[in-house]
C-alpha cells in the first residue's frame, strides 16, 4: 500500500486550492499541458471507455471563437487565461472500447440501449474533467471551472464542422494558468460531515 500524501499535498489540492478568476502573466508551455493530460488519463472509468474529449483553446484566433458563446461574467477568465480546455465526450466513445477494454471487445455492446449510453459517456466524461483540474493543481497550476456558456453554440463552433470532432458534446470549460490571489473571492463554506453523510 501507498503512504498518505504529505499534508501540503492535500493542502495544494484541496484544502488550499481555489477557482481561478483571474491570472498572472506568466505563460504555461504546451509541454505542461501534455503532462496534465499524461497524469489524469490514469483516472478509472467504467471499462475503461474514456469518453471524455478535450479542446485546448490557446491562440488570440481561438479564444475570440470561444467568446460570443460565454457567459459575461466569464469572458475575463477565459480571455486572460493562458489555456482553456473544453471538457467534452464522445458520442461515439463506443467505437474505442475493444482498443480500451481488449480483454472483452464486446463490451462496447453495453451501451447500445440510449439512457445508458448517454449516462456512462456523461458521467464518466465528467469524472475525466474532475481527473483534469487535479491533475493540473498536481502539476502546480490554478484551475477556472465554468459552466456558464452556451454549450450548442460551441459545439457548433468548433465540433460540428470537423470531421474528427464531430462526435464530440461540450460538458464544462476550464481555464487553467497561475492564478492572481486579487481575483478571488472571499471562500464559500462546504457542508460538514453530518449534513452530507449517512453511514448504516
Amino acid at each position: 500500500m501507498a503512504d498518505p500524501l504529505s499534508d501540503l499535498a492535500f493542502d495544494q489540492l484541496f484544502r488550499e486550492a481555489r477557482t481561478a478568476n483571474a491570472w498572472q502573466d506568466k505563460d504555461v508551455p504546451e509541454v505542461m499541458v501534455r503532462a496534465i493530460y499524461d497524469l489524469m488519463k490514469w483516472g478509472p472509468t467504467s471499462a475503461n471507455i474514456c469518453p471524455a474529449r478535450f479542446l485546448w483553446i490557446r491562440s488570440e484566433d481561438a479564444k475570440a471563437r470561444l467568446n460570443p458563446f460565454l457567459m459575461e461574467s466569464n469572458i475575463p477568465k477565459v480571455m486572460n487565461a493562458p489555456w482553456t480546455v473544453i471538457i467534452a465526450w464522445d458520442e461515439k466513445f463506443e467505437d474505442k472500447v475493444p482498443q480500451l477494454f481488449p480483454h472483452n471487445p464486446d463490451a462496447k455492446n453495453w451501451f447500445t440501449e440510449p439512457e445508458a449510453h448517454f449516462d456512462a459517456a456523461f458521467r464518466n466524461g465528467t469524472l475525466q474533467g474532475a481527473y483534469l483540474m487535479m491533475a493540473a493543481r498536481a502539476l502546480g497550476l490554478d484551475c477556472g471551472p465554468m459552466s456558464g456558456f452556451d454549450r450548442d453554440g460551441v459545439d457548433k463552433e468548433f465540433f460540428a464542422p470537423d470531421k474528427q470532432m464531430r462526435h464530440w458534446k461540450s460538458n464544462f470549460i476550464c481555464a487553467l494558468g497561475y492564478g492572481d490571489d486579487a481575483g478571488l473571492f472571499e471562500r464559500s463554506p462546504r457542508l460538514t460531515f453530518e449534513d452530507a453523510n449517512v453511514i448504516l
